[in-house]
């Protein structure tokens, strides 16, 4: 009884993809100029910078604002290569390729976002070599196929250079195949006016949070491997916004989550009676 053939994966609509709604962004610098240039150009970007200071929704607004698709993968040390580039799958019907995320982005054209890469394994990281230089192509090994990249197909990555230890960082075979650009929390004026936005509380309110976050931050090294995000900000005045009362939505959304040690609670509670 002969095997049946592997059936051929169908390509997923880019459309669905697309980011139909503008996420909201508040450029800080030059960084919109310089990653479009970097994207008309293809050069793979990498962003560095803290927890929850906007790589993220930076990435999603360019791919709004280019009009490209964009596949987000958040990368774990459990993460193989197979994850990223797809694997075979036996089924009802027999075997059959699933194509992964890596490899749906180099054939459709998107834009392949690598969240947090240097918590996925160097041995699997290594996988989107081919796809960062002049080759632009993807070896799927196990199917026996070459992928070569779309023309729109681009890579970003990013992570937390806090955060960099010998077992957790890129190698210099990786860094160098990228541009990159550096993020950390806006200034006090342009946080404060994103805070608000987002979480939809007054400049007063926000500005206070904001005030508070500097406290924290200034902690960095001293108590606090990072400081409290834009993020948390947001969530906090998220949870002013419905009713709670600021000091516990403070203790809930900004102290709690960033450490356990009762000092350092201490020192951020009180930082927190200061503007509330």
């Amino acid at each position: 009884m002969s095997a049946k053939k592997a059936k051929p994966a169908s390509a997923p609509d880019p459309k669905q993809y697309l980011i139909k709604d503008e996420p909201y962004y508040l450029p800080v610098s030059d960084e919109l100029a310089l990653y479009e240039a970097a994207y008309d150009t293809r050069i793979p970007v990498m962003l560095k910078g803290p927890t929850g200071c906007g790589k993220s929704r930076f990435v999603e607004h360019m791919a709004w604002k280019l009009k490209k698709p964009l596949i987000t993968v958040a990368c774990n040390e459990d993460m193989t290569a197979s994850d990223l580039v797809g694997r075979f799958l036996l089924d009802i019907d027999g075997t059959r390729w699933q194509d992964g995320p890596l490899t749906v982005a180099a054939r459709i054209g998107a834009i392949c976002y690598l969240d947090e890469v240097v918590e996925a394994r160097q041995d699997t990281t290594v996988v989107i070599h081919p796809l960062t230089d002049h080759r632009r192509v993807l070896p799927l090994e196990k199917k026996g196929e070459l992928v070569h990249a779309h023309e729109d197909f681009q890579i970003v990555i990013s992570y937390n250079p806090g955060y960099q230890s010998l077992m957790k960082d890129l190698k210099q075979s990786t860094k160098q195949r990228f541009a990159a650009l550096d993020f950390d929390y806006p200034e006090e004026a342009t946080e404060t006016e994103i805070v608000a936005h987002e979480a939809g509380v007054n400049a007063e309110l926000a500005g206070k949070l904001v005030q508070v976050a500097q406290r924290s931050r200034n902690l960095k090294g001293h108590g606090l491997d990072e400081g409290m995000s834009t993020r948390l900000l947001i969530y906090a005045g998220q949870l002013i916004q419905k009713g709670i009362e600021p000091e516990a939505a403070c203790r809930m959304a900004l102290v709690r989550p960033l450490t356990d040690d009762p000092d350092i609670r201490d020192a951020l509670d009180a930082a927190v009676g200061t503007f509330f």
